[in-house]
């Protein structure tokens, strides 16, 4: 068997690291992998420091001191090519998690007509490829979870391993508050609800996913809040303002569900109302992507324990929608009042 070529990165203390884990120290430095794994590195032997061998992860460097690693080259490759012309909407960074607005129309990972134009790309450009979380795969660094191309708003990115599984803990654990709002067809009678079932990969179009009662499908659970409703027009049945609560992740969970109860969201072109073109787009209010914006995120930070909550306001294009029939408006809820103001 080839044995892995091995590259040396030297790293001399300054005063900005004084004092700092080595794991994190080494997770700094160009060249060396994510923090978990320059743990594990430290762990085979591999650290130095002041040309004795490192014994702890956990070990503080000191002003002055060098470090020396030995990596692996392929670990500091990569195998997704950096885009910084993906600009990114960052809404909190630290050494170990980033939250973004992501914009519409963006993919968040490679896929089939989308190789270099994707948020992970643009990740490896402000992080460094080996300054990512990679549980998800390689092609998918630092992606905690995924928002749908054409769904805009708050997103969590993660830049090890460590800090990507607690926050996938988080989401598992139905801790991490996400909520989005999204203009559904008609009236919703409710003032709350909740909308469980069983979601699955439709049988005969697998890009879609669908509501079954197989006890093997995954659970999915929403929960909504109505904001706000708006009359019935001369073309339509009128519309309602939700926000919605994730309690799982399912793919195209809010989609999914919305269609279920026959509210189907605003512009969504694969859930949304089946009619003439004409008719759809009215109907529509013009939009061509699914009036869906994740509005909110609130989790406990799962290194620092600091309690993290981010809003982020609707985009022109959907708030435009918004105001285009406000002289429609039934008026707000007391939700709607509490989210919107």
């Amino acid at each position: 068997m080839e044995q892995p070529r091995l590259t040396r990165v030297e790293g001399l203390v300054g005063p900005e690291a004084d004092g700092a884990r080595l794991d994190a120290y080494l997770a700094s430095l160009p060249g060396c992998p994510s923090r978990s794994a320059c743990a594990k590195l430290v762990a085979a032997g591999a650290v130095t420091i002041n040309a004795t061998p490192a014994t702890s992860k956990s070990e503080r460097v000191m002003l002055g001191d060098r470090v020396e690693v030995l990596v692996e080259e392929k670990a500091a490759e990569g195998c997704l090519l950096p885009n910084p012309y993906i600009e990114l909407d960052i809404r909190f960074e630290d050494e170990y998690l980033i939250v973004i607005s992501k914009q519409a129309d963006l993919v968040c990972h490679p896929s089939p007509g989308h190789e270099h134009d994707t948020l992970a790309n643009a990740l490896v450009a402000h992080c460094g490829y080996d300054r990512l979380g990679m549980l998800q795969g390689e092609d998918r660094p630092g992606i905690v979870h995924r928002l749908d191309r054409d769904t805009s708003g708050l997103m969590l990115c993660a830049k090890d391993d460590e800090t990507q599984r607690a926050l996938q803990d988080l989401i598992r654990l139905r801790v991490l508050d996400r909520r989005y709002i999204t203009l559904v067809q008609g009236y919703v009678a409710p003032d709350e609800g909740t909308i469980t079932t069983r979601i699955a990969r439709s049988a005969r179009d697998r890009t879609r996913m669908t509501v079954v009662d197989d006890p093997n499908a995954r659970e999915a659970i929403t929960t909504f809040r109505t904001l706000e409703r708006f009359e019935a027009g001369p073309r339509d049945e009128g519309y309602s303002l939700l926000e919605c609560h994730l309690f799982t992740g399912r793919t195209h969970q809010i989609r999914v569900h919305m269609r279920h109860i026959a509210h189907p969201v605003v512009g969504d072109q694969v859930y949304g109302m089946r009619a003439r073109k004409g008719r759809a787009q009215t109907r529509n209010l013009g939009l061509e992507r699914q009036f869906l914006h994740s509005w909110r995120i609130a989790f406990d930070h799962p290194v620092t324990g600091e309690h993290i909550c981010l809003s982020d306001r609707l985009p022109e294009d959907l708030s435009g929608v918004l105001e285009s029939i406000a002289e429609r408006s039934m008026g707000r809820t007391d939700a709607g009042i509490e989210v919107l103001g």
